[in-house]
């Protein structure tokens, strides 16, 4: 289990710096515990864009000494403005994140506030700026680049946090990734008939059955191999997630089908074999536009001519993707480094441009994915004591309830989507 937070070497703490309100552990968060510097100029730019953006939003935000902003909504509380602005100043939308953390702002109602701010990301800075974006945007740093070994590292940093984290806010299937509801509002109790609903559509998608040779690339914690060994498919799958594999291992034996599933903790790239079908659940989001050629070109070589590829993507609106491929974001630093989230476009053009890969077929659900992860959100909440026994801190508990809420906000402003894809590969035999 780790208890020490696996982001917390990425920036050095500077002693010259503010040492923030919060109690934030210097050593695990050395960009929270610390106000980075700013000029005076560069915390009067950032007062008066970010006064600027909220004055037009739908949004009521109140400042400490009782400036409202706003044209009414759900509430912003910025406790400590000056801090607030000098983070947004120098670093942005990783300020804004880090701002939070450090307990600088709150929202009651923190999904309906960031709703807000995603249905309105492609206008908060102004296009002038926009264009100007390469010049004060932070890079990604070389050191998360998705090759084999930086793969390896950036995967680890998230899901080999602790399997009994995770187990403390997902259901009894361990599924990662979203639901597919028969309705909505939907229910905690129905979450674990709802993510096997999802694997078996994908299961469907793909024909996998009685023989069927299935390679899945993204092991998760064996719910979807599980479910495939029952249809009588024989399991490849592949993991760089040591902590996944160890669980998804027993998971496997305890039901009985070591002999129908393997998990390897393999790269991709690494993939031997030939297979009737291929399965990939929200995995391309880690891959990195750098290597989605390769990953397509891994999912052609190994099919089978006349095999089926079935993918799981979360996806946003191209013209965002391209704006936010190089830069580097909060999510990027604390949640999934080396991580971006395709287009539909994206994904249809590599598919075409390096495969013999054909999309048969694409169904988007976002609104499945809001509700996934609202319920995500309410169990990690409910569970904050079990969370912090396990040694993850304040600070730590803070940050992955935004991380929740962001996310479950992207897809409630329509800014994210996520999409099941049929790809198959013709039989030219036939």
């Amino acid at each position: 289990m780790t208890t020490t937070h696996p982001h917390s070497a990425a920036t050095h703490h500077d002693p010259r710096l503010r040492r923030a309100a919060t109690g934030a552990d210097p050593e695990r968060w050395p960009d929270v515990a610390a106000v980075p510097r700013a000029s005076w100029p560069v915390r009067a730019v950032a007062r008066s864009l970010v006064g600027r953006a909220l004055r037009r939003l739908p949004l009521r935000v109140r400042y400490a000494d009782g400036t409202t902003l706003g044209l009414g909504g759900p509430l912003i509380e910025v406790h400590d403005p000056e801090a607030f602005h000098a983070r947004i100043g120098k670093r942005g939308l990783i300020g804004f994140g880090e701002s939070y953390m450090a307990g600088e702002w709150d929202a009651p109602n923190l999904v309906g506030a960031l709703t807000v701010l995603a249905a309105h990301a492609a206008d908060l800075v102004p296009a002038p700026l926009q264009r100007l974006r390469g010049l004060w945007a932070q890079r990604q740093p070389d050191a998360q680049r998705n090759t084999p070994d930086g793969s390896r590292s950036n995967i680890s940093r998230h899901y080999d946090l602790s399997n009994d984290l995770f187990a403390a806010f997902l259901d009894e299937t361990l599924t990662y990734s979203s639901a597919v509801f028969r309705g909505f509002p939907a229910d905690w109790s129905l979450l674990a008939a709802a993510q096997h609903r999802k694997i078996d559509r994908l299961l469907d998608l793909a024909e996998v059955g009685e023989g069927t040779r299935l390679l899945e690339i993204g092991t998760g914690w064996g719910e979807l191999a599980l479910r495939a060994a029952a249809r009588g498919a024989h399991v490849t799958s592949l993991t760089l997630s040591e902590e996944q594999r160890a669980l998804a291992l027993e998971r496997v034996r305890e039901a009985g089908y070591a002999h129908r599933v393997s998990v390897e903790l393999c790269d991709y790239r690494a993939a031997r074999g030939t297979y009737d079908a291929v399965v990939s659940v929200e995995m391309i989001e880690a891959v990195g536009a750098e290597f989605w050629p390769v990953y397509f070109r891994t999912l052609d070589e190994r099919l089978a001519p006349g095999g089926r590829v079935a993918l799981q993507a979360i996806t946003m609106p191209h013209e965002r993707m391209l704006a936010a491929r190089d830069t580097h974001t909060w999510i990027q630093k604390y949640i999934f480094p080396g991580g971006l989230i395709p287009s539909t476009e994206a994904i249809e053009e590599t598919a075409r441009d390096h495969t013999g890969l054909v999309v048969a077929a694409r169904d988007g659900f976002g609104a499945h994915y809001a509700d996934t992860l609202r319920l995500w959100r309410q169990r990690f909440t409910d569970r904050a004591d079990d969370v912090a026994a396990l040694g993850f801190d304040a600070t730590f508990r803070r940050m992955w309830t935004f991380y929740l809420a962001y996310s479950e906000a992207g897809f409630r402003a329509g800014y994210l989507d996520v999409q099941q894809y049929l790809f198959i590969k013709e039989d030219p035999a036939r």
